[in-house]
């Protein structure tokens, strides 16, 4: 599901980061009503410092990863924005060493490692490097994986959906005055109001909330490694939808991919 993102991106007249503002907001109600669905049963949470704090990271960190790839999208291809994106898993696994005393093994690291070439050879970006799009690419990464690790931190205390429906509350909140600055308004066609809501329904609300719950079951660096079937699922649909033709090579890489993913996961 998340494959389909940029496409809704790029298909949408809005700014990068009113394109971000409504995927949040719009997918509040559902969010909503699904946490209302799921039960309050943990309503009686302390939120002590600990919890706060990655419900602001979490949040702010989402905001500004939607945001700073959106913009990439503006400066580099589908392809090279994808491919700098889908290095969150390095940076889940070095936040996880560094500051959050994670116990990966040396044999997930390789697995990882091999996933990434995998990845490298499905995206196979054509066109030269574009420095700057590049770079917003890799920047969002970081912050993609900032927001991993605060999901997986708050689901050891929370339900799923209330923990998806709070950071992108934060998130719609940081987000409204970027957009405010950048677009001058809010003020959207009804057609586009109709794509962004499905961008909403589509890739916050149904895929961000089959991750979160997900990551709840998972550790954070097998979360962020599985989801790099992501640019397995972009080729796959540009194959079926767009009648792109993938190389044996692009093949090849997706099968790396998947094994990789197989490999981190079974027990």
């Amino acid at each position: 599901m998340l494959g389909s993102s940029g496409i809704f991106v790029k298909i949408s007249e809005s700014s990068p980061s009113l394109i971000a503002f409504y995927r949040a907001f719009l997918a509040l109600p559902f969010l909503f009503i699904w946490m209302k669905y799921e039960g309050s049963s943990d309503e009686s949470i302390e939120w002590n410092s600990r919890n706060l704090f990655f419900l602001f990271l979490g949040g702010i960190c989402f905001a500004f990863d939607m945001a700073i790839w959106n913009w990439s999208l503006s400066f580099t291809s589908v392809a090279n924005a994808t491919l700098m994106a889908n290095t969150a898993p390095v940076f889940v696994v070095l936040f996880g060493l560094l500051f959050l005393s994670y116990k990966i093994k040396f044999s997930f690291i390789i697995t990882l490692l091999i996933a990434l070439v995998g990845v490298f050879l499905v995206i196979m970006p054509g066109e030269k490097a574009m420095v700057f799009g590049d770079s917003l690419g890799l920047v969002a990464a970081i912050f993609y994986a900032g927001y991993i690790l605060s999901i997986k931190d708050l689901t050891n205390v929370l339900k799923p959906a209330k923990t998806l429906f709070l950071v992108t509350f934060i998130t719609a909140l940081c987000l409204l005055p970027i957009s405010l600055i950048e677009s001058g308004g809010l003020a959207i066609t009804a057609s586009e109001f109709i794509l962004l809501l499905a961008y909403a329904i589509f890739s916050q609300t149904i895929a961000q909330g089959l991750i979160t719950s997900g990551i709840s079951k998972v550790s954070a660096h097998l979360s962020s490694l599985v989801l790099l079937m992501q640019p397995v699922a972009a080729a796959f649909y540009g194959w079926l939808l767009l009648e792109e033709m993938l190389s044996p090579i692009q093949i090849f890489g997706g099968l790396i991919v998947l094994v990789a993913i197989y490999m981190a996961s079974k027990r």
